[in-house]
């Protein structure tokens, strides 16, 4: 389990845009925001992504460098890149299992006669400060109900300006 104000693990991935994403290189002026995506498979997903993609203004504005990350092989990362209407958000692909494991990710197996793949994470949401301690976690175990972009950002907007502190230390 990840603890707040404690290092999250590395991450080295993959981008679709033929680059990759470091998460020891960001430097955004509050937060890196990491979206676990379940995969191409995911019409939640695709949704969640879009609705993200449509606040990305918002989001960025808050000093939040966003990614989208999950555990598709490049050829489904890119169907995601290409069909899903993510505009500008990032989308990182090729997240091993035992990455996934590391960040606290639920797994599951392929549904018999489903488009999953055999092995994929379902979703999460992680808040990284540029020091890259953890400041907010949340994983799901299915892909239902996931956190309202437009609270998360009412959110960080408290957060900033009280200096509120992050939560669920003593775990």
């Amino acid at each position: 389990m990840l603890i707040p104000n404690r290092p999250v693990p590395s991450l080295d991935l993959p981008l679709t845009i033929d680059a990759r994403f470091n998460l020891a290189d960001q430097s955004p002026d509050n937060f890196t925001m990491l979206v676990f995506y379940r995969g191409k498979h995911c019409p939640i997903c695709k949704n969640y992504l879009e609705t993200i993609a449509d606040k990305l203004d918002a989001i960025t504005k808050r000093g939040i460098n966003p990614f989208a990350i999950s555990m598709d092989r490049e050829d489904r990362a890119k169907v995601v890149d290409e069909e899903w209407d993510t505009g500008d958000l990032p989308l990182c692909y090729g997240l091993s299992e035992e990455k996934a494991r590391e960040w606290g990710l639920y797994i599951s197996e392929k549904r018999e006669g489903s488009d999953e793949p055999d092995v994929f994470s379902e979703p999460g949401l992680f808040l990284v400060r540029p020091d890259g301690t953890l400041f907010f976690a949340q994983a799901q175990s299915a892909p239902f109900t996931r956190p309202s972009i437009d609270q998360l950002l009412d959110g960080v907007d408290f957060i900033l300006e009280k200096g509120y502190p992050a939560r669920g230390t003593l775990t």
